[in-house]
């Protein structure tokens, strides 16, 4: 079985609050699991959620553009 992480935990591993987690869910940009009134969110959605947010540089720039 996947483990499963709490709000509080997701906050703790991103250094944020976990309300901001649950704002995160709320507003689509996590998914996660309710039960009850919590939520539990699965590495397998915090994988995704990481890949949606890494930044790529740009084509155009350069260390050297850069100063």
């Amino acid at each position: 079985m996947e483990k499963l992480y709490t709000c509080a935990q997701v906050a703790e591993r991103y250094g944020v609050s976990p309300l901001t987690v649950r704002e995160w869910i709320r507003g689509g940009m996590l998914e996660a699991i309710r039960l009850g009134r919590d939520y539990r969110v699965s590495e397998e959605d915090l994988v995704r959620f990481e890949q949606r947010r890494r930044t790529h540089p740009s084509p155009h720039s350069s260390i050297e553009n850069v100063r």
